[in-house]
């Protein structure tokens, strides 16, 4: 399917065009500017499809919150709309969703409704086969977020505000009316007697977004009768910049990225503003989470002075190690050298995945052609802790030393040596170590049938299977 893109110019706002797809969902609440969406959609689907035999179809999908004791008002509403409206032969349909979550204490209730809308609008458009939804936001919702996050200190990507459209997996998400002002979509309400719900929390001055217009916009257009279109222009010029920061953050997350993880060293010959940059796109692309300001700036000036360290970032852990910086889910239950289970004897002999719950990981066992274990080796195996004294070989050339100096020549940091070591029983020769691999005294010889062996966290520490 091709980008959306506006349709030819008109004396009113009209719907994005799409291609090849036969079905156009529509965010639908009810409201004025929803209704106008659709209608005006469905009106473009009609028209097309008497041209063409398009066979276009329209969506709307209405989220009932349950958060206003007129919900149930505003869906009939939006039911006997829809239903009129297709019995007057536009191609629309209804689909509904009911929120079955409730907002959290303390939780902010825009953020709650904001988030399970979008996540229920992204269901049903998947459900039903559609990859393009339009949502009715214009040229004031733009200039309103705009200055909304400007008050709350954002950055670039928070001036950049609400993109014309963004591909997510798949889905389209557009905005076809971001270039039209309010007036405009109110005339087109009044030219076709267009009848909408109007939602009463629009004047409750608790959310920000209400303090804004019902107290500072009249304010502010008084005085800058242009604020709504300069401020939306704003916003583009802000989009293009976050563009070029984002093209420039590749460029240099490529000259800093190592296996190892994200090279400070490397980050430090960035200037501070590229630096800053890279870490903060490099940090969203690990996480998924947009990277808070503070952790930033608390990167930049503890971690670039340091060799070893650790820090909270969105559900995981940063961890520093030799100057390279890596994340990871943090590494809840896994069982490390102060396991409480006692050492016991596990048969690895059979290619397979072992789940060892108590240690919070699973031992995989994989045939190869080399640089494995003999499988006789691993019919009895001692499953145990570190407890001192173990004894690492890394090469047949090399011999053996301490685990620990082992761990320390090989650069493992600390949480890439949790987990449980393999022995042989009596002997207790180690066998595998989590982060080294196979000792190299157990390696199979050429010609000979072998296994190869690797440790995995149940949760992942980020740096993927500590295999042999």
């Amino acid at each position: 399917m091709r980008a959306c893109k506006p349709m030819a110019a008109s004396a009113t706002p009209r719907p994005a065009e799409v291609q090849p797809g036969r079905l156009i969902a529509v965010a639908y609440s009810g409201g004025r500017d929803s209704a106008a969406l659709l209608h005006a959609t469905a009106r473009a689907a009609a028209a097309l499809n008497a041209q063409t035999d398009a066979g276009l179809q329209v969506l709307a999908l209405h989220i009932h919150h349950g958060l206003s004791r007129h919900a149930e008002a505003w869906l009939q509403h939006c039911q006997a709309q829809c239903a009129d409206w297709a019995a007057a032969g536009l191609p629309v349909r209804l689909c509904i969703h009911r929120v079955a979550t409730q907002p959290q204490a303390g939780q902010s209730i825009e953020a709650w409704a904001r988030g399970e809308r979008y996540a229920a609008l992204d269901q049903l458009c998947r459900a039903n086969g559609a990859q393009l939804l339009l949502l009715a936001h214009h040229q004031r919702d733009q200039a309103e977020t705009l200055l909304l996050q400007a008050l709350r200190g954002a950055g670039v990507a928070g001036m950049a505000a609400m993109p014309g459209q963004q591909w997510r997996e798949g889905l389209c998400w557009a905005r076809p009316w971001l270039a039209q002002s309010r007036q405009q979509i109110e005339a087109y309400v009044q030219a076709h007697a267009l009848s909408f719900v109007d939602d009463d929390s629009n004047g409750d001055p608790r959310y920000a977004r209400n303090r804004l217009r019902l107290q500072v916009w009249p304010a502010l257009t008084q005085a800058f009768p242009q604020a709504e279109a300069s401020l939306a222009a704003a916003s583009a010029w802000a989009q293009q910049a976050l563009a070029l920061q984002e093209e420039v953050a590749q460029d240099d997350l490529a000259a800093v990225l190592r296996p190892e993880g994200l090279d400070l060293h490397a980050l430090k010959e960035l200037s501070s503003a590229r630096a800053s940059n890279a870490l903060r796109a490099w940090l969203s692309g690990v996480s998924g989470q947009p990277a808070r300001a503070s952790l930033v700036r608390r990167l930049l000036t503890e971690a670039l002075g340091q060799e070893a360290g650790q820090w909270p970032c969105a559900d995981g852990v940063l961890r520093l190690y030799r100057g390279h910086l890596t994340w990871g889910p943090a590494l809840e239950g896994a069982a490390t050298e102060g396991c409480a289970e006692r050492a016991k004897e596990l048969d690895l002999s059979q290619p397979g995945d072992y789940p060892q719950a108590a240690w919070g990981g699973v031992w995989r066992v994989r045939p190869v052609l080399q640089g494995g274990v003999a499988a006789n080796r691993l019919v009895s195996l001692l499953v145990r802790a570190r407890t001192g004294g173990e004894q690492f070989q890394k090469a047949a050339a090399c011999p053996p030393r301490s685990l620990k100096k082992a761990y320390q020549e090989a650069g493992i940091p600390a949480w890439r040596r949790e987990g449980p070591l393999l022995l042989s029983p009596g002997s207790e020769q180690l066998v595998f170590a989590p982060g080294l691999g196979l000792d190299a005294r157990q390696w199979a010889a050429p010609g000979e049938a072998q296994l190869s062996v690797s440790w995995e966290p149940t949760v992942d520490s980020g740096l993927g299977p500590q295999s042999d």
